[in-house]
C-alpha cells in the first residue's frame, strides 16, 4: 500500500520553514502532495499559479512531491488523490491545540490520520503572514524565503516601482 500524504496550506508564499518540513517528511511517505488551498474568502498576496510555481521550483529534483491546487474540504482532496495521511507542521505549542481539534475532526469523519512535525527551532518563528507583513512594509524577507522566491519577489517589486 502506498503511503500518500497531503500537506495542505496556502503557501502565500512558501517559506524555508515549509521547505524544511517537506524535506523532513520525505522519508516517511512514498508521495507527498502539496495542496495549495483556494479560499475564496481570503485575499492572497500571490496568485495560485505563482505559489504552485514556487513550490515546484523548490522541489525540482523530488519526483515524489506533487503540487496541486484544491478547493473545499481537505479530507475531500485527500480522497481525490488517495491520501491516507495529512501532514501538519507545529511551530509553537499553541499550534497543537488548534491543529489537534482539526485532526480529531478529520479522523472522526474520514479515518484520515494527521502527522505532526515540529518545526526546527530556527524555523519556529517563520510564518507566511509575517513574511507578507514584511513585504507590505519594505522589510527584509531574505532570511525566511527560498532564494528563488526571494529573487522573484524582488523582481516583481522592482518592476512595480519602475512602472510607477
Amino acid at each position: 500500500m502506498q503511503r500518500i500524504c497531503l500537506f495542505p496550506g496556502t503557501f502565500d508564499p512558501i517559506t524555508i520553514g515549509h521547505v524544511n518540513l517537506i524535506e523532513r517528511a520525505l522519508p516517511l511517505f512514498d508521495t507527498i502532495h502539496v495542496g495549495v488551498g483556494i479560499n475564496t474568502t481570503k485575499k492572497n498576496m500571490f496568485s495560485i499559479e505563482q505559489r504552485i510555481q514556487w513550490i515546484n521550483q523548490s522541489f525540482l529534483d523530488q519526483p515524489s512531491i506533487i503540487v496541486s491546487a484544491y478547493e473545499g474540504l481537505t479530507i475531500d482532496h485527500c480522497r481525490k488523490i488517495g491520501a491516507s495521511f495529512i501532514l501538519r507542521g507545529l511551530r509553537q505549542s499553541a499550534d497543537f491545540e488548534y491543529e489537534k481539534s482539526i485532526a480529531d475532526t478529520n479522523r472522526t469523519i474520514s479515518g484520515i490520520d494527521t502527522f505532526f512535525l515540529n518545526a526546527l527551532p530556527e524555523y519556529s518563528s517563520i510564518a507566511s503572514v509575517l513574511v507578507r507583513d514584511l513585504l507590505l512594509h519594505g522589510g527584509n524577507t531574505a532570511p525566511f524565503l527560498p532564494k528563488h522566491v526571494q529573487h522573484d519577489i524582488a523582481n516583481q517589486l522592482f518592476n512595480e516601482k519602475t512602472r510607477a
